[in-house]
């Protein structure tokens, strides 16, 4: 037997179309052949459960195996393989899927889509990389004669008997010149470790040696001997495949050491199952995030029936987390998936939302469950936390009763608890409710410290995307300020009454600004004497919190670029009623003054960490003069 004939295409000059640009990766062929002999060899299997295949199944895996010299690579499975028949209707027909036909057979078996194939357009991204493609194989039916199929990567192909004794089917890839990369085994070995490394039926990648027990000498110490096995590259059965029920703790934290061999073991996990309205398996750790982002994103691999698609999953899931690591198992995402199919399929929609939803089930059961083990878990879970109540409405709503705000003493309390605590002492004379915060609790010492006098509480806000945070929470508040405990004197920023007057008349202020603006000079320093306490320092530097706020969303790439490219302007507050500035006013010496003026300015400097380089070195010898 001997055919010749011309592939069945659908639309002219296809095929190039279909050879070079149909997968953005030319690795990708591997997946393709390796998910075919898997759905062939897991059809059989159906089978025989089915009592369709009476015949011993053997041992059914796929093995992956090349030749340097002959520049062939092979692909086998002892699966159901194909008549001369099929071969004709499943590979030269590419618009048509043998899939379909299939699983209209056996429409009454449980679990149908299960037996769903991958004929046609996979196979064909064989022709990235080889000159040549030949298919040996030999149908399970009963009489069937075996078959080789041969194709040079035009339209035009041959099919002839082959000498072919065992079921199943080999696909053998004569390499063209540009693509010899892929007869090196160490490149094979990255790429099936990449897409093949949870495949449901065993991976055979040529032999490894090990050492065996082999008796022992005549001092009765053991002996061993070198023997090859076969290197299989795949777990079977992950434990994402598996209920929830049959896993232990050890189980989890094991795959994910597997996964993530270099990592800290995780906090905790959320395991997915869920099958309808669409299918999706997976488990995800929240890892242990510092504040570096980068570092942990895009850590989530997407499976599409334990075959790997992608690890670029910002679509499937929830921006906000990304931070997250672990596995997604759909069979309703196609394997050669595109971006613009992820933006717009309905199913991936939905199972965004299941997955935000189960975050937030998981976080609000923790939680309520154990608050103690919780709180001890929020310096890593708060990212996260705060990254989806700005990012996610519907998270936002679930997260506001399990979110914490941790202060200096490190306390910490539910929003709810917070408003508690300091609507009484932070309430401003015009009602609204005034919440404290640093970024730097060493930094802004001195400010607490001021806040602390008036028995003020101060919130720790230093993550990274807590000042885009800060903004959002304060939206949702009623009558509600949130203010940097730097970015005034403490009177104004939760002002009780209205503003006393100082000591100084109206002569002494403008002689004692013109002092301390001669002292300065500096660009965007302006000083303003206000009525502050005795206690307080003689000169406070602040930035106003509006402005600083925009400018730090600016750098964190919020869209305030206008604000970014401001100059930096500081109010410089001068405490009339402070005794240090009567004794500047009351001195005839200009230089005295001078100095004095300039001394509690750098006083206020360094309170703020802004004094550093040459100015910090004067400031230090003048301390030392005036000691």
């Amino acid at each position: 037997m001997q055919e010749k004939g011309t592939i069945s295409i659908h639309t002219e000059n296809i095929f190039p179309i279909i050879k070079k640009f149909l997968y953005s990766d030319n690795e990708i062929f591997l997946r393709e052949l390796v998910s075919n002999a898997v759905d062939a060899t897991q059809k059989i299997k159906r089978l025989s459960s089915l009592g369709q295949f009476k015949g011993d199944l053997g041992d059914l895996r796929v093995r992956v195996s090349f030749d340097e010299q002959k520049k062939t690579l092979t692909i086998s499975d002892n699966g159901l393989g194909m008549t001369a028949e099929e071969i004709k209707k499943y590979i030269n027909q590419i618009a048509f899927s043998g899939a379909t036909e299939f699983v209209e057979k056996f429409k009454d078996a449980k679990d149908a889509n299960e037996i769903i194939g991958k004929f046609g357009m996979g196979f064909y991204s064989a022709f990235m990389v080889a000159d040549q493609v030949e298919i040996d194989t030999l149908s399970y039916q009963d009489g069937a004669e075996a078959a080789r199929w041969t194709c040079d990567g035009s339209t035009e192909f041959e099919i002839s008997k082959s000498s072919r004794t065992t079921r199943g089917t080999d696909i053998i890839l004569h390499i063209n010149k540009d693509s010899e990369e892929f007869l090196n085994q160490g490149k094979l070995q990255g790429i099936l470790t990449k897409y093949c490394q949870f495949l449901p039926i065993p991976i055979q990648f040529g032999t490894r040696s090990t050492q065996e027990p082999d008796g022992e000498d005549k001092d009765g110490k053991p002996q061993y001997k070198t023997v090859e096995v076969d290197n299989i590259m795949n777990n079977t059965q992950p434990i994402w495949t598996k209920a929830p029920t049959e896993l232990k703790e050890e189980d989890y934290l094991a795959f994910y050491r597997e996964l993530y061999p270099f990592s800290e073991d995780p906090l905790f996990w959320i395991h997915l199952n869920v099958d309808y309205p669409f299918n999706l398996t997976g488990v995800l750790y929240f890892p242990k995030v510092k504040n570096d982002f980068e570092l942990h994103r895009n850590k989530i691999k997407l499976f599409s029936r334990q075959v790997f698609i992608t690890d670029e999953v910002k679509d499937v899931v929830p921006e906000f987390l990304m931070l997250l690591h672990g596995v997604i198992d759909s069979p309703d995402i196609p394997l050669n998936v595109s971006r613009s199919f992820l933006q717009a399929d309905s199913h991936v929609k939905k199972i965004n939302t299941y997955i935000t939803k189960k975050v937030a089930d998981k976080l609000a059961e923790l939680y309520k469950n154990d608050r103690k083990a919780y709180e001890g878990k929020w310096s890593d879970i708060g990212l996260f936390v705060k990254y989806g109540m700005i990012s996610d409405e519907k998270f936002y709503e679930k997260a506001k009763d399990f979110a914490l705000l941790e202060n200096t003493q490190k306390e910490l309390f539910t929003l709810d608890e917070y408003v508690q605590k300091v609507k009484e002492v932070q309430t401003d004379k015009d009602g609204t409710l005034v919440y404290l915060y640093t970024t730097d609790q060493a930094k802004q010492d001195a400010f607490i410290q001021s806040a602390g006098k008036k028995g003020y509480d101060v919130l720790i806000m230093n993550s990274p995307i807590d000042g885009h945070f800060i903004s959002h929470f304060e939206h949702k508040l009623e009558k509600t300020a949130i203010k940097r405990v730097d970015s005034d004197s403490i009177e104004k920023l939760i002002q009780k009454t209205d503003t006393p007057e100082h000591i100084l008349n109206e002569e002494e202020v403008t002689k004692i600004k013109s002092i301390f603006e001669k002292a300065i000079n500096k660009p965007g320093m302006h000083p303003e004497v206000e009525s502050l306490s005795t206690d307080e320092l003689p000169v406070i530097v602040t930035m106003d919190e509006f402005m600083r706020r925009m400018k730090d969303m600016a750098k964190m790439g919020g869209g305030m670029g206008f604000y970014g490219s401001m100059p930096d302007r500081y109010k410089v507050t001068i405490n009339g009623n402070h005794q240090l500035i009567g004794r500047i006013l009351q001195s005839q010496d200009e230089a005295e003054q001078q100095g004095l003026a300039r001394q509690a300015f750098d006083l206020a400097l360094l309170a703020q960490g802004m004094l550093s380089g040459a100015e910090l070195t004067e400031f230090v010898n003048r301390s030392v003069s005036l000691i």
